[in-house]
C-alpha cells in the first residue's frame, strides 16, 4: 500500500466513523433539550464534506474504497449509548467528543508527519483539513464543559 493510499484510507475510516458517531449521538439526544445539538449537526456536515472529498481523491488515485470497520463502529456506538444513557448533559457529550477528537488528532498528526514527504500533496492537504477541523471542534466543545 502506498503512503497516499494508506493516508486516504485512514481519513476515509476516520470521517466515516465521525459521520456515523455524530448521527448516533444526535439520535440519542433527539428528544432532549441539549444546546449542543446545533454543533453536532454542523460536525456531521463537516465530516460528510471531508468524507466526500476523500472518496473523490480515492477515485482519482484509483484507490479502492475500503470496507467499513464494523466492529469498531459497533463498539463505539455501544460505549456512547451507555455513557449518554447515564448522563446526557451537554458537558458530558462535549467531554466524550473532545476525547474522540484528541485521539483522532494524535493519529492524523502522526500520519501527516510520517507521510508528508511520500504522500501526494492533495492527500496531505486533506489530512491537514481534518486536523484543523478537529482542533476547531475541541475549542468549540470546551465552551460546553
Amino acid at each position: 500500500m502506498s503512503e497516499t493510499e494508506e493516508l486516504l484510507t485512514f481519513i476515509y475510516h476516520n470521517t466515516e466513523m465521525g459521520k456515523k458517531s455524530s448521527k448516533k449521538l444526535l439520535s440519542l439526544i433527539k428528544e432532549k433539550d441539549n444546546k449542543i445539538k446545533f454543533l453536532l449537526e454542523e460536525e456531521m456536515q463537516k465530516y460528510d464534506e471531508l468524507y466526500k472529498k476523500c472518496k473523490k481523491l480515492m477515485k482519482k488515485e484509483k484507490i479502492e474504497t475500503p470496507s467499513s470497520k464494523i466492529l469498531a463502529n459497533l463498539t463505539g456506538n455501544v460505549a456512547m449509548s451507555m455513557e449518554v444513557g447515564k448522563d446526557n448533559s451537554d458537558s458530558k457529550i462535549a467531554s466524550i467528543l473532545i476525547r474522540g477528537f484528541n485521539m483522532g488528532n494524535i493519529d492524523i498528526e502522526a500520519k501527516i508527519k510520517d507521510f508528508k514527504k511520500e504522500a501526494k500533496d492533495n492527500a496531505i492537504e486533506l489530512a491537514n483539513d481534518l486536523l484543523k477541523f478537529g482542533e476547531k471542534q475541541i475549542k468549540l466543545l470546551k465552551e460546553y464543559l
